[in-house]
């Protein structure tokens, strides 16, 4: 029993000093980048920020993300990254797909609501749709809201805030009910989209 103890102690330390060289090694994930430009959804084509909602990019490592298609894919873009105008319609389903034949994101990055000035008008009920790299926070340091009142870009959304309590209020104030980045599933996704 104290060799098998012994043992995974040791494998447990090795793994530790694995993954601590790996993050030295990489460096800083990159940063969110400016989706304004007219860029394009990089799947679907539509025109980022013109429709309203949270929008989101993900950085891949060793991985070309696949269709790159549309307005503002140029030269200077960076070959690992894919942007898109949804998060329930683009990034979570793509990101699921990538997921499953072995990409790994580097870094993902979504509208932070908690950063931007927002109304929503009760004809509507439209987010706004912010471009500027300082709008994008760390994918998976937010809290959302899912069900709320509030619609994207194609209709059902998850809201992101960075702020717990700026999105405990808003589910108060727009129904839903919020969640963590690791509640984010297929199944919670197709439901949205049932909405």
């Amino acid at each position: 029993m104290r060799g098998r103890r012994r043992f995974i102690s040791g494998a447990a330390t090795a793994g530790v000093l694995t993954i601590a060289g790996c993050m030295q090694g990489s460096g800083q994930p990159p940063e969110p980048v400016a989706l304004s430009g007219q860029k394009t959804d990089f799947q679907g084509g539509m025109v980022i920020g013109d429709h309203g909602g949270p929008n989101g990019q993900i950085f891949y490592a060793n991985t070309e993300p696949q269709p790159r298609q549309g307005a503002g894919v140029s030269d200077t873009a960076p070959d690992s990254l894919a942007w898109f105008h949804t998060l329930v319609y683009g990034l979570f389903p793509y990101h699921f797909g990538m997921r499953d034949n072995g990409a790994e994101a580097t870094a993902i990055y979504v509208t932070d609501y908690s950063s931007v000035a927002w109304e929503l008008s009760p004809e509507s009920m439209t987010m706004p749709a912010p471009t500027a790299p300082d709008t994008f926070a760390d994918a998976t340091a937010l809290t959302y809201v899912a069900g709320s009142d509030a619609r994207g870009g194609m209709g059902a959304t998850l809201i992101p805030f960075s702020d717990g309590d700026d999105a405990a209020a808003f589910s108060r104030n727009y129904n839903g009910r919020t969640i963590g980045y690791d509640e984010i599933d297929r199944t919670l996704i197709a439901g949205i989209r049932r909405q």
